[in-house]
């Protein structure tokens, strides 16, 4: 099918910033759909069909569906595949149906005025999303472009920031970026306080960490103390190791059956914004612990699912790896498991116990993979000296599924 729909993107400016091509589009459509504060932008047409976003979101794409074939223009903000309707549109289009005239995003525009590279800046967005996707990205001497959700978005960062020590950090609001009505407020984090901002608005956090900071690596391993937990925790070297077995790739879904504190599932979605994370965790203190400390550490997308290995993994979508932290001897855990795996995925599993290793040996000689034990000590004071304390050991059995 032939294009029949135009996105164009609008800056602040409207119209005027526009193409002769996207002008062109606008005028010719004979649907035109858009925000209120963009169709108030342009000129109405004789014959026009003019229509506002309904509301839920998903009904505005089965409206543009709904008219295909027909010449449909929509309205978006600066660039429309940047977090915004072309992206979720070309998700349902062919893209030889559509034509997307993009003007300048409001992070670009800031990046200018700034005089930070682009490609050198980290973008984040708390647009319907939670605020706790900046945790990751707090480290010093980072440049951070937030997309805002609103007005109150500035201090409620501003207040993120300096709870985590990062209140010294240059804090940049923009309003209107692109318009007539332009407006750039400077300050730090710890000095903007709770004054709102105008709606539109997008914030540029130049990162500057107190001595005494958190400032945590995106490298597994995180230490145990990051977690809140009541002792259910992989600690720390194992669970470097582990994450290293289980080897994400982004866009990838782990399952961590017996979730515990979260941390294994939390450490596999920190190594890329796009992997993903199921929790199976029956105990509901616990759930609500893998809640807390996944916001706490920059991924509150992780899923947390109640109930017991292995019922509670019927219906879920396939992983791409699976770590079982708990429950190696409950009957068919490690068989669905297995079977639930996609081609070249990995499963890994810890035993502690006499009877959770032996169990592993046999799931080994059934499935084929790798056996490894490890044994860390930690020097401890004895006395006036230091003593090696060694924990339990660790049996890690690693298959990979042909």
């Amino acid at each position: 099918m032939p294009a029949w729909l135009t996105i164009v993107g609008l800056g602040e400016d409207g119209p005027a910033g526009l193409g002769e091509a996207a002008r062109g589009a606008i005028a010719s459509a004979t649907l035109l759909i858009g925000g209120q504060r963009h169709l108030d932008l342009v000129p109405q047409q004789p014959g026009q069909k003019r229509v506002d976003w309904p509301s839920p979101f998903d009904t505005a794409i089965d409206l543009v569906l709904s008219h295909r074939g027909q010449n449909v223009c929509v309205l978006a903000s600066g660039d429309p595949m940047l977090y915004g309707i072309g992206a979720s549109l070309a998700r349902r289009i062919d893209p030889t149906e559509m034509r997307v005239l993009s003007a300048p995003s409001s992070p670009s525009l800031a990046a200018a005025r700034l005089g930070w590279p682009l490609q050198d800046v980290t973008l984040v967005s708390v647009t319907g999303r939670p605020v706790e996707l900046l945790h990751p990205h707090l480290v010093p001497g980072a440049k951070i472009l937030v997309l805002s959700a609103d007005g109150t978005s500035p201090a409620t960062l501003a207040a993120l920031l300096t709870r985590r020590g990062f209140g010294d950090s240059r804090f940049v609001v923009f309003e209107h970026l692109g318009g007539p009505r332009e407006r750039r407020i400077e300050t730090s984090a710890a000095a903007w306080g709770d004054q709102p901002a105008a709606d539109l608005n997008l914030i540029a956090i130049e990162c500057r960490a107190a001595p005494d900071a958190t400032v945590w690596s995106r490298l597994a391993g995180l230490p145990d103390e990051a977690y809140a937990t009541d002792g259910q925790l992989t600690k720390r070297d194992i669970r470097a190791v582990t994450l290293a077995r289980l080897a994400p790739l982004p866009g990838e879904l782990l399952w961590d059956v017996g979730g515990g504190s979260g941390s294994i599932g939390i450490e596999w979605m920190r190594t890329h914004p796009s992997c993903r994370a199921i929790a199976i965790e029956s105990d509901p203190e616990r759930q609500q612990t893998i809640a807390a400390n996944a916001a706490a550490l920059g991924v509150p997308g992780l899923s947390v699912v109640a109930g017991r290995a292995p019922a509670a993994l019927t219906g879920l979508e396939s992983p791409d790896a699976v770590f079982i932290g708990g429950g190696l001897t409950v009957e068919g855990v490690v068989e669905t498991c297995w079977n639930a795996l996609k081609p070249g995925g990995r499963l890994v599993a810890n035993a502690v116990t006499v009877q959770t290793e032996t169990a592993l040996i046999s799931w080994r000689d059934r499935f084929g993979g790798s056996l490894t034990r490890l044994s860390v000590a930690q020097a401890e004071p004895l006395g006036r000296f230091d003593t090696w304390r060694t924990a339990l050991p660790v049996t890690i059995w690693v298959a990979v599924k042909g």
